[in-house]
């Protein structure tokens, strides 16, 4: 397994759980969601937005559903950075039941965006560097 930048338990709740039995995929799609904001907050980059009004923003999100996951239980969201270019990055998740098989696998690209100015903007360095440091074989 590649070594993970960010790693979150995640208890399913009760009400994800669709007509079908099983964790609905937009369930999922929020997995992968609280994974990304969470990596955004631990690097800094939600108090850089807060702050300044430059900060990242989702512009694609792909996701593959490989195997159903059910109520009661957890899942582990395994997220990490796997390119960088001038004003984007892209990320990776993969979202295990409680046996660790992979349930899902996401692709995010994430631009970097002046909220006020309405462009985008480069990845400020400092970003650059945690995430460099944080992703071994980034692109």
């Amino acid at each position: 397994m590649k070594a993970y930048s960010t790693q979150m338990r995640l208890r399913i709740d009760w009400s994800e759980v669709d007509s079908f039995g099983h964790v609905n995929n937009l369930a999922i799609l929020r997995y992968a969601q609280t994974a990304r904001l969470n990596y955004m907050e631990e690097t800094g980059m939600m108090r850089f937005h807060a702050e300044t009004g430059i900060g990242p923003v989702l512009a694609s999100t792909t996701c593959q559903f490989k195997k159903q996951v059910f109520y009661p239980g957890n899942v582990i969201v395994h997220s990490f950075v796997d390119h960088i270019k001038n004003t984007s990055f892209h990320m990776r998740h993969t979202v295990m039941n409680e046996s660790l098989e992979s349930v899902a696998e996401m692709h995010d690209v994430l631009v970097y965006f002046d909220y006020k100015r309405n462009i985008k903007q480069p990845i400020p360095e400092p970003f650059r560097e945690k995430m460099m440091q944080q992703g071994p074989g980034i692109k």
